[in-house]
């Protein structure tokens, strides 16, 4: 597709910037003046996470931003506020198309809809770990325009990550996959199964991204963006070959032993975090998952099953971008099962 005719590249954050300032706070005051607001470009989108680019399929969904009010007056003053911009904003703005993508809303409410839950000081294992990576990363990310309201930007600082038993939890329950799936590059090669070998590999290549990106205190991205995201981790530059070369060998003990490097590497970066003690880097994964998991002191959830936050159990885009489907899934898992010895 020609992108002669195509405006001038601007982020998407910057371009919803201007959009509030030059085009949406001018219409909000004459609908609904000395009403308090905030405003912010929050939740889905390669633009909030930074990653937008200029071709035409970024391009073409235009301004967004959120319009948060006082729960009171939404119900006071919500209805003319969208009329007003429905009437009076422009078909186009800074060459994009105008979608009239400015949702108007009260906090709780919109937090609750994209996490399933709303932040607050309270915050309980169960709204972290039920949680999926991507959103709470696309509720961080992005960027706030104006905090009239002086609450969108605390509840994003209390979000900004997890709290640091969570945090080991996770951490642990992300080496617990690499220590199942590690064996599988091997047994299939030494039953003739390359491909089996190269899916398993690419399975722990992917897991191990995630994993520096946690260590890094980042939340993950859907895999969409998962590579961008790694190539700005600490261990990206120097991890981003090997873990190519796992993934483009074609014989199993290659694959392997370019593995056995990036685990190395890994449990270095481990290590340098002080999290736990010294864990010799050419250990088996689960030492560090037990290293972890020792060090967790909140005995709730010291005690939780090694599976962790929901997107390191289910792999579902439904599940992932739906919370309160993610939220039933990830409080049932934890459930005592029924003993039928």
């Amino acid at each position: 597709m020609s992108t002669t005719n195509m405006p001038f590249f601007v982020p998407g954050l910057e371009l919803s910037r201007r959009f509030y300032t030059e085009a949406v706070r001018s219409l909000l005051e004459e609908a609904a003046p000395d009403i308090p607001h905030s405003a912010a470009h929050l939740g889905s989108g390669s633009e909030v996470l930074g990653f937008d680019t200029p071709r035409p399929a970024d391009r073409t969904r235009g301004p967004r931003l959120q319009l948060f009010l006082h729960r009171r007056d939404v119900s006071r003053h919500a209805g003319r506020i969208r009329h007003i911009l429905a009437e009076h904003l422009p078909k186009t703005f800074h060459g994009h198309p105008v979608r009239h993508q400015v949702e108007v809303t009260h906090i709780s409410a919109w937090f609750t809809a994209t996490l399933g839950f709303t932040p607050s000081p309270d915050i309980t294992p169960t709204d972290w770990l039920a949680a999926p990576a991507q959103l709470l990363g696309e509720v961080t990310a992005g960027a706030v325009f104006h905090d009239g309201l002086r609450e969108v930007t605390p509840l994003r600082h209390t979000l900004r990550w997890y709290p640091h038993d969570i945090w080991l939890h996770v951490l642990a329950c992300q080496w617990q996959r690499i220590s199942w799936a590690a064996p599988y590059v091997t047994r299939c090669g030494e039953v003739g199964d390359e491909l089996g070998s190269t899916i398993a590999a690419a399975r722990l290549v992917r897991d191990l991204m995630r994993l520096c990106l946690l260590m890094d205190r980042r939340y993950p991205p859907y895999d969409k963006w998962l590579g961008s995201a790694f190539a700005r981790t600490s261990a990206g530059h120097h991890l981003a070959p090997v873990l190519t070369a796992a993934l483009t060998a074609t014989d199993w003990r290659t694959r392997d032993k370019h593995l056995n490097q990036a685990y190395e590497s890994v449990a270095d970066e481990h290590n340098q975090l002080g999290l736990t003690d010294r864990v010799n880097p050419t250990a088996r994964p689960e030492r560090f998952t037990d290293a972890l998991t020792a060090r967790i002191s909140d005995p709730t959830i010291k005690e939780l099953p090694i599976v962790g936050a929901v997107d390191q159990f289910v792999d579902s885009p439904d599940v992932l971008t739906r919370p309160q489907l993610a939220r039933a899934l990830c409080q049932d898992v934890r459930k005592p099962r029924p003993d039928h010895s």
